[in-house]
């Protein structure tokens, strides 16, 4: 099976400060990859670097289009990103106000990515946001307030339905749950999971919590100063630690 997302040899550099060093992954068609690491591990700037967030300063970042197949993003031209970056990748961000437009309504947030790829009538775009509303768990009566009016969990949910609205291939997501009460975070996470199951979403998720990737990842890869030290099958990375580093990660959440 091709990979969807190939990544090789990627690194990068902030000055002397190490970002991350010779990462390399494969993802595969409807699999969802956890990147797990302390704050500085470089696993948010991996996240960036494939997310074209980031220009890399070496390495490639391969994906299967739908229309000329693999294809390295980095060479891409800037147009040709920004539609990738609108139909087949979504990026969901920690702070969700950083992924909304705050002075649109609901409804705008949801129906401009729509009209950025094309959609005009504005019956079936006042629709489709309506039912994304929905399905995230939002009253559809809410679709003309404004985020600003939303609590942080409901926010969150608002932000993943702008980015899931286009049915991506492809879902960036950096700490989804980071900042939001426990309560809050288990119910995005249950949302999250019905999502990546319903709609065959591969994913890649940035965490420090490992009961998020526990629950959502298929793979697991561990950061530490920059390097990937340890990767697997989440459970069996989980359970049996074989890395140091990752033993003490294991370790200081069963101490909790």
């Amino acid at each position: 099976m091709t990979p969807l997302l190939s990544v090789e040899g990627l690194s990068k550099t902030y000055g002397a400060h190490l970002g991350c060093r010779d990462v390399s992954l494969d993802l595969f068609p409807g699999e969802v990859l956890g990147i797990v690491g302390e704050s500085g591990s470089g696993k948010t700037t991996v996240l960036n670097c494939m997310a074209g967030h980031l220009e890399p300063d070496t390495g490639r970042v391969v994906f299967d289009t739908r229309a000329e197949g693999p294809r390295d993003v980095l060479r891409m031209s800037e147009p040709e990103r920004r539609m990738l970056g609108r139909t087949d990748w979504a990026f969901v961000q920690q702070n969700a106000r950083d992924g909304l437009r705050m002075g649109v309504s609901a409804g705008g947030n949801v129906g401009e990515r729509l009209m950025a790829v094309g959609a005009r009538n504005y019956g079936r775009i006042r629709g489709d946001a309506a039912d994304w509303l929905t399905r995230v768990e939002i009253d559809a009566a809410r679709i003309d307030d404004r985020p600003t009016t939303f609590s942080g969990g409901m926010q969150q949910r608002l932000q993943i339905a702008r980015n899931l609205v286009t049915g991506p291939r492809l879902v960036f997501m950096d700490e989804p749950t980071g900042g939001l009460d426990v309560s809050v975070q288990a119910r995005l996470l249950d949302l999250l999971r019905g999502l990546v199951r319903d709609m065959k979403l591969s994913a890649i998720i940035v965490t420090h919590d490992l009961a998020v990737v526990r629950l959502l990842a298929d793979r697991l890869l561990v950061m530490k100063s920059g390097r990937v030290v340890e990767h697997g099958l989440t459970d069996q990375v989980l359970d049996d630690p074989q890395h140091g580093y990752t033993q003490l990660l294991v370790s200081s959440v069963l101490q909790v």
